[in-house]
């Protein structure tokens, strides 16, 4: 049941201290969560065959609440804790682009989500003009510090995934890969390939309302 995993994720952000960050109780950061709850049991009708890379949805708690400086440094694979070689000034220049609108409220649900392996050794410049062909989003820096803080083993080695749905006014894109075992936020050229990122996408974004 999508309930269940809904249930484990608010708990996982429970645990790594979510609440204590956004100034609010566990039971309260949970009540905020919890109309989040229906939209997840419209997802249990959207049949689609699990496979490599996909998620169905991950909560996303909005960066007013916990930034993305203090989100990365909670997320553990394998004992390793996650790091970012960008200051938390930096991560917040990093803004939705135009086309995105994140819902409203503590958090929202990022749905049908890829990581994009069939964009791997493809520059982001390109790879965001085949995402839009598929009507599809790229995930945002929250976003994708969001999905490896649920599924921290979708981060692999070889195989990290940038985040486009995020720029500044710059030329760099961030992106998650693994780092000395370690998860790592940095970032790379827009223009420039990598064998080992693909660029990451949803299908849509859930809010409470």
């Amino acid at each position: 049941m999508l309930t269940d995993e809904f249930d484990r994720q608010v708990e996982n952000l429970v645990d790594k201290g979510y609440p204590d960050i956004a100034g609010l109780t566990k039971e309260e950061f949970k009540q905020q969560l919890e109309p989040l709850k229906d939209r997840v049991k419209e997802l249990e009708k959207l049949k689609k065959e699990p496979q490599a890379g996909y998620v169905r949805f991950v909560i996303v708690v909005q960066s007013d609440w916990v930034d993305g400086e203090k989100a990365m440094q909670l997320v553990k694979r394998n004992n390793k804790m996650g790091f970012s070689v960008m200051d938390a000034d930096d991560i917040k220049r990093f803004k939705p682009i135009e086309g995105i609108e994140l819902p409203t409220g503590i958090a929202y649900l990022a749905v049908d989500i890829d990581t994009g392996k069939e964009t791997l050794n493809i520059t982001p410049n390109e790879a965001i003009k085949t995402i839009k062909e598929k009507h599809r989003t790229p995930l945002t820096l929250e976003e994708g510090i969001a999905l490896i803080t649920h599924f921290p083993d979708i981060l692999q080695k070889n195989n990290g995934f940038s985040l486009l749905g995020s720029r500044c006014s710059d030329r760099r894109v961030t992106a998650l890969w693994i780092s000395g075992g370690k998860p790592k936020l940095g970032w790379c050229w827009a223009g420039n390939p990598h064998t080992w990122l693909g660029s990451a996408s949803c299908g849509s974004r859930l809010g409470c309302d």
